[in-house]
């Protein structure tokens, strides 16, 4: 995988950029605490010039112009406060936000939400809130009646889901070609929409917001960065004829950045250990702990398939000698003192065990075989020779 290394995020923000002149999308994948959202700042920062700015984004600050006033002095009526200070919400007025929202939020949540807006002459934000409700099944007079319960606290993941959702309904503002109100933003960066979500939201929001980017006539340049990697593959299956793939790296020590062209590998990384194995096997270069690779590989792919145990994955019924050999080498060259004893790099007969075990699970699991070039597409006696 090609990589770049950057001095400081300031660098790294330029480079994304460029690369927009390239691409239309750009989606970076990182590990919490790597710099995700500083990188959003640095990013729109370059972006300022006085009382202009060029990025539209969405990342930890954005959900802090949304804060709870709580109504603690009579716990009755809760509200969440936009800050009126924020340019992210001026000229709202005009494009019925509340309807536009709630077109989204029916996607991902079942609670009611009013929001109120007071603008001044010039179009800018004097005051906002939302509140929020929920029907409740109550019985009363021995019959089960839905009521509406008003000015309720919202849990964290639906105040999140909120959130993106008004963040999404200003971005289709900026998509659609007949508006001008966002049109000052070339670019949309956003940072780690669904930490609060479960997976399943977590790919309804990815395959949503791929589509609206995909129909836009002429989207801005956009980033996405994000610490999930379903959301991530997702969003890469969606986008990438027209995208960048990177993964976000940073040197504790030297406090620079890197960023990996992941483009040509699976995302997921048990198929590019697979890859690997596979190049390892072909080389010739196999040592005994690529045995704990491969059992981990299968536990992996037994987890997911719902097995109990990896050996399900090799031994596929009481009749096949051969799974039963494989599955006790797995279990012996992988743990144990045995192993402790071994030279470093495999025995010749190890290594053709070896060789077989890999070839028959890739192909008895139809993994792609464009991954692993010189495999036949049917396995074969020739898939077994050392």
């Amino acid at each position: 995988m090609s990589a770049n290394s950057f001095a400081d995020l300031t660098a790294l923000a330029r480079y994304l950029r460029d690369e927009l002149e390239i691409k239309k999308f750009i989606l970076l994948y990182a590990y919490n605490a790597t710099g995700k959202t500083r990188l959003s700042t640095a990013f729109k920062d370059l972006g300022k010039n006085g009382d202009d700015r060029d990025t539209l984004y969405f990342n930890a600050f954005t959900e802090d112009l949304f804060s709870w006033d709580n109504d603690l002095d009579n716990d009755e009526r809760r509200v969440l406060e936009l800050n009126a200070k924020s340019r992210f919400f001026k000229g709202l007025g005009q494009f019925e936000i509340e309807n536009r929202v709630r077109s989204l939020l029916d996607r991902y949540a079942d609670f009611g939400f009013r929001i109120d807006l007071k603008y001044d002459s010039d179009g800018a934000l004097e005051e906002g809130v939302a509140t929020f409700s929920r029907e409740v099944l109550v019985e009363k007079d021995g019959e089960v009646r839905s009521e509406t319960v008003e000015n309720i606290k919202i849990s964290r993941g639906e105040e999140n889901i909120f959130i993106w959702c008004f963040f999404l309904a200003i971005a289709e503002i900026r998509l659609d070609p007949e508006t001008s109100a966002y049109d000052w933003a070339k670019y949309i960066y956003i940072d780690d929409p669904i930490s609060s979500l479960d997976e399943q939201n977590a790919v309804m929001v990815a395959t949503h917001l791929a589509s609206m980017l995909k129909e836009a006539a002429n989207p801005p340049g956009v980033v996405i960065s994000t610490h999930h990697p379903l959301f991530h593959n997702v969003l890469w299956n969606e986008l990438k004829k027209n995208s960048r793939r990177y993964f976000l790296g940073r040197d504790p020590a030297s406090g620079s950045y890197t960023v990996r062209n992941t483009e040509a590998t699976p995302f997921f990384h048990h198929v590019a250990a697979l890859i690997e194995l596979y190049e390892t096997e072909h080389s010739g270069n196999l040592d005994t702990f690529h045995f704990n690779a491969l059992r981990a590989i299968a536990e992996k792919t037994a987890s997911f398939l719902g097995y109990r145990n990896f050996a399900d994955c090799i031994k596929r019924d009481a009749d096949d000698l051969e799974g039963r050999l494989h599955t006790r080498l797995l279990n012996l060259l992988s743990h144990g003192g045995y192993s402790l004893y071994e030279p470093r790099e495999m025995l010749d007969d190890n290594k053709q065990e070896f060789r077989r075990m890999l070839h028959k699970f890739i192909h008895q699991y139809s993994f792609n075989l464009e991954h692993f070039p010189g495999l036949t597409t049917v396995a074969t006696k020739d898939d077994e020779k050392p």
